[in-house]
C-alpha cells in the first residue's frame, strides 16, 4: 500500500462523515437534537444544520396544521339516548421540545384524549343541547382537549362535531315532536288572531251604539256588497225598530180605554 493511500483514504472517510451529517429541514420542520442522550436547549432548524451520529440523534417535528379525524364515538347522553358522533380535532405543534419530552407519540395521545373528552362531555348534556347547541360544545370541546394538551407543547385550534346520527325511532319521535309543536304554534297563533278579531269588534260595537245612523249605514254597505255578488235572492234581517213600528201594543189600548 502507497504511503499516500492511508491518509487519502482517511480524509474521504472524514468527508463522506460531514456529508452524512449534513441535514436539510424544510420551513415547517424543526429538529430536536439528541447528544449523548441529553436534548439541546433549542430545537434546530429550519435549514441546513449537522447532526454528527452517533452522538447526535434527530427527531423531527412538524409544525404544520393537523386535522385529525375522530374516530366515531357512540355516546349516551342525558337520560340515556344513544347518539353516534362523528369529529373533526385541528391542532398544531407550537414547542418541539415539549411535544418529543412530554409525550411518547403526541399524535396518538392527542387522539385518545379527544375520544375520552367527547365521550365523556356528551354524555352529561340532554339530546336537545347537543343537537342546538354544537356551537357551545364544540367551544367546551377545545377548552378541555386544549387544557391537557398545553403540558404537551400541543396547542388545540379547533373542534368540530361534524355529523350527529340517530337511531330510527328517535328520529321518528322528534319528527312527532316537531310535528306537535307546529299544531300548538298553530293552535295559539288563531286563538291570538281570534283575540284581537273580537277586541276589534268590540271596539266597533262601542262605536255605532254611540250613533244609530251608524249602523243603518253599516248595514246599506253590506248590502252594496252583497249587490255587487250578482245573487238572485237576498236575505238581510230587519232592523227591530221597523218591527216595533208596526207591532199592535194591548196595554196601550187598555190605558187609554
Amino acid at each position: 500500500m502507497n504511503i499516500f493511500t492511508f491518509p487519502i483514504i482517511v480524509i474521504g472517510l472524514f468527508v463522506l462523515y460531514i456529508l452524512n451529517s449534513i441535514k436539510i429541514l424544510r420551513e415547517y420542520e424543526r429538529g430536536v437534537i439528541f447528544r449523548l442522550g441529553r436534548v439541546l436547549p433549542q430545537p434546530k432548524g429550519p435549514g441546513l444544520i449537522l447532526v454528527f451520529a452517533p452522538i447526535d440523534r434527530i427527531v423531527r417535528v412538524s409544525l404544520r396544521l393537523i386535522t385529525m379525524d375522530v374516530p366515531p364515538q357512540d355516546v349516551i347522553t342525558k337520560y340515556n339516548v344513544s347518539v353516534m358522533v362523528i369529529s373533526v380535532l385541528y391542532f398544531r405543534v407550537i414547542d418541539p421540545l415539549k411535544c418529543v419530552i412530554e409525550v411518547q407519540d403526541y399524535i396518538y395521545a392527542t387522539s385518545q384524549l379527544a375520544q375520552t373528552t367527547l365521550r365523556s362531555l356528551l354524555g352529561q348534556v340532554p339530546l336537545d343541547d347537543l343537537l342546538s347547541e354544537r356551537e357551545k360544545l364544540n367551544m367546551r370541546l377545545q377548552e378541555i382537549i386544549e387544557q391537557h394538551t398545553d403540558p404537551w407543547g400541543i396547542k388545540v385550534q379547533l373542534v368540530e362535531m361534524k355529523q350527529v346520527d340517530l337511531p330510527e325511532n328517535m328520529i321518528r319521535a322528534i319528527a312527532k315532536q316537531a310535528e306537535a309543536e307546529r299544531e300548538r304554534r298553530a293552535k295559539v297563533i288563531h286563538a291570538d288572531g281570534e283575540f284581537q278579531a273580537a277586541d276589534k269588534l268590540t271596539q266597533a260595537a262601542d262605536i255605532i251604539s254611540t250613533n244609530p245612523q251608524a249602523l243603518q249605514l253599516r248595514f246599506l254597505s253590506t248590502l252594496t256588497e252583497i249587490a255587487t255578488e250578482k245573487n238572485s235572492t237576498i236575505v238581510f234581517p230587519l232592523p227591530l225598530e221597523i218591527l216595533r213600528a208596526f207591532s199592535y201594543d194591548k196595554s196601550q189600548e187598555k190605558k187609554q180605554s
